[in-house]
C-alpha cells in the first residue's frame, strides 16, 4: 500500500472538525469537488469507509475516528519535522564541537557562549580542550567542527585558518622582587619563572624571546593552567609568564604585579574550521560569534 497522503488526511480532519465537507473546503481554501476527492482516494487507498454523509454534517465511523485520532499526531509530528530542517537549514538548530587551548581566555568564552545562546539557542556547543596539533587533527579527521589554534599553522586543503586575536605576554611577578617597568630576558633569566609545558605554542614563544637575546634558561617549571601559574607567583615562588588577555581577568593579590616583555612578546591565534563542500549554518553561527571577539 502506497503511504497515506498528508493533504487528504488533514482534509478528513478538518471534516471532523467543522462537521461538512463545504466548512472544510473553505477552510482549507479548497474546491468542493477536491474535498469530495481526498476522501474518496483515502478511502480506496485503506479500503474502508471514513465518514458517513448525514443530511447536516458527516459522520466518522469507527475507522475514521482511529485515523483522525493517530493522524493528528502525525500532521503534528510532520509540522515539527518541518520546523526542524528549517532550524537546521539557517543554523538555528544543530551540535558544534570546538576545541579549545588551554590558553583561550576563560573570560572570553562565557560572553561568546552567551552571545552564541542569544542568538541562535537551539545550537549547542560541545567544548573540547584540546591542544593545538590534536584540534589540527580532529578537524582533519571530521571529529571536530571548530578549533581555536596557535597560529601560524601549516596550509592544509582540510582546514581553513582565520586569523583571531593577538596578545602581548607579559609577567606576573611579586612585587617584592622589585621589577622594572618592562622586564628583560636579562633580567629574568637569572630569577625562578615558569610558563606553559614544552609542547605548547607558548612555550616555544617564550623559548624564542629569550633565545633572541642570546638565553637559553629552563623553566622552573611548567604547567597546562594559567591559574596554576599564577597561583606559583602568588606564593611568590616563581614569574608567570602569560598572555595579558589572561591575567587581566584574574583576581590578582595586592602583592603581585604586571609587567610587560621587552621587547614586546605577542601571542597570535587563529580560529581553524573544516573546509565543506556544503556549509554547516549552525558552524557559520558559532564561527561569526568568535569572531566577533578577535582583536
Amino acid at each position: 500500500m502506497r503511504n497515506l497522503n498528508l493533504d487528504q488526511l488533514q482534509t478528513l480532519i478538518a471534516i471532523a472538525d467543522l462537521g461538512t465537507f463545504a466548512a472544510a473546503a473553505q477552510a482549507l481554501h479548497l474546491a468542493a469537488p477536491t474535498v469530495s476527492l481526498h476522501i474518496k482516494e483515502l478511502e480506496t487507498r485503506l479500503d474502508a469507509t471514513l465518514l458517513v454523509r448525514g443530511r447536516r454534517h458527516a459522520e466518522l465511523t469507527p475507522a475514521g475516528r482511529a485515523l483522525v485520532d493517530e493522524g493528528r499526531k502525525l500532521l503534528l509530528a510532520s509540522d515539527d519535522l518541518i520546523e526542524l530542517v528549517k532550524r537546521r537549514a539557517t543554523g538555528r538548530e544543530g551540535v558544534v564541537r570546538v576545541g579549545m587551548s588551554a590558553g583561550v581566555s576563560t573570560r572570553l568564552l562565557p560572553l561568546m557562549l552567551e552571545t552564541l545562546i542569544a542568538r541562535s539557542p537551539g545550537v549547542e556547543v560541545r567544548l573540547e580542550a584540546l591542544g593545538t596539533g590534536e584540534s589540527i587533527k580532529r578537524l582533519q579527521a571530521g571529529t571536530l567542527e571548530i578549533g581555536i589554534v596557535a597560529s601560524p599553522q601549516a596550509a592544509s586543503a582540510e582546514v581553513k585558518m582565520i586569523p583571531w586575536r593577538n596578545d602581548p605576554m607579559v609577567a606576573v611577578l611579586p612585587s617584592s622582587w622589585d621589577p622594572p617597568e618592562h622586564v628583560t630576558a636579562e633580567w629574568l633569566v637569572s630569577r625562578r619563572w615558569a610558563s606553559f609545558a614544552p609542547a605548547t605554542q607558548m612555550h616555544g614563544l617564550i623559548s624564542s624571546w629569550f633565545a633572541q637575546a642570546g638565553q637559553r634558561p629552563r623553566p622552573f617549571l611548567t604547567m597546562s593552567y594559567p591559574g596554576a601559574l599564577i597561583s606559583m607567583a602568588v606564593a611568590s615562588q616563581s614569574a608567570a609568564l602569560l598572555p595579558l588577555e589572561i591575567v587581566d581577568e584574574q583576581q590578582l593579590p595586592e602583592h603581585l604585579v604586571i609587567r610587560h616583555l621587552s621587547p614586546a612578546l605577542m601571542r597570535p591565534m587563529a580560529i581553524a574550521h573544516r573546509v565543506a563542500a556544503h556549509p554547516n549554518p549552525a558552524v557559520e553561527s558559532v564561527l561569526s560569534v568568535i569572531a566577533e571577539y578577535g582583536n
